[in-house]
C-alpha cells in the first residue's frame, strides 16, 4: 500500500498533473507526469471513472494500480507526481498489463515545469 507522503490526495494538485503534466498513452490506462516544484518524494494518484464499471470492479483495478505502483516506487524519481486514468479496457485487464504501462509511465522522462 502507498504510503501517505506518496499519494497525490489534493483536488488542485491532481489538477495541475492532468493539465500540465506529460502524457503517456497506453492500452489500459492514461499516465500523466510531471516534476512537484516543491521536491518531494514521488507521489501517485488514481483516477477510476464509472465508464469502468461498477463500484466492485472499479475499486479492484484502483487497488491493482495501487500495487503497480508501490512496486515501481523505488525506481520512480524524486519530486516525481504521476496521474494514473484508468480507461473502460482496464476492467479486463491483467495484474501484468498494468504493471507494464506503470513501468512504461515512471520510464518517460520529464522536465521540471
Amino acid at each position: 500500500m502507498l504510503a501517505k507522503v506518496n499519494r497525490i490526495v489534493k483536488g488542485d494538485d491532481y489538477r495541475a498533473v492532468v493539465r500540465r503534466g506529460r502524457r503517456v498513452v497506453s492500452g489500459n490506462t492514461v499516465s500523466y507526469i510531471s516534476m512537484n516544484p516543491n521536491g518531494g518524494p514521488p507521489r501517485f494518484g488514481f483516477i477510476v471513472a464509472k465508464t469502468v464499471g461498477n463500484a466492485v470492479v472499479r475499486n479492484t483495478v484502483r487497488r491493482r494500480l495501487k500495487a503497480a505502483s508501490f512496486s515501481a516506487l523505488t525506481r520512480t524519481n524524486e519530486g516525481t507526481d504521476i496521474v494514473i486514468r484508468a480507461l473502460p479496457r482496464s476492467a479486463g485487464a491483467h495484474y501484468a498489463e498494468l504493471v507494464d504501462e506503470v513501468e512504461r509511465a515512471i520510464a518517460t522522462p520529464v522536465r521540471p515545469r
